[in-house]
């Protein structure tokens, strides 16, 4: 049987009981293309469709060096997935971290 936990609260989660969610995150190099303007883009993008078809982007995963490219997934319980779609960046609680003048 598989057992899940919720990555941020540690809890138990039951396969056929809880309901469980899923994040998956991916943090990758962005492709410069946007600099370009409208007329160079759209004549660009033509090109690569040419070159490496549809289905294939040049800036695939496969063309990045080590460190590049990462996913990351998490299974959160129903009150963690709450709490993440609220602040997905944890933002809010960084900004609340305070330190006393020593």
């Amino acid at each position: 049987m598989v057992h899940y936990t919720c990555d941020m609260c540690g809890r138990p989660l039951l396969a056929d009981e809880d309901i469980r969610y899923v994040v998956k995150i991916e943090v990758y190099t962005a492709c410069d293309a946007m600099e370009m303007d409208d007329d160079d883009m759209d004549e660009e993008i033509w090109e690569m469709e040419e070159e490496y078809g549809q289905d294939e982007a040049p800036c695939s995963a496969e063309g990045f060096e080590d460190g590049d490219y990462k996913t990351f997934r998490f299974d959160l319980c129903t009150k963690c997935h709450k709490k993440y779609l609220q602040d997905p960046l944890f933002l809010k609680s960084w900004n609340k971290t305070r330190f006393s003048e020593n």
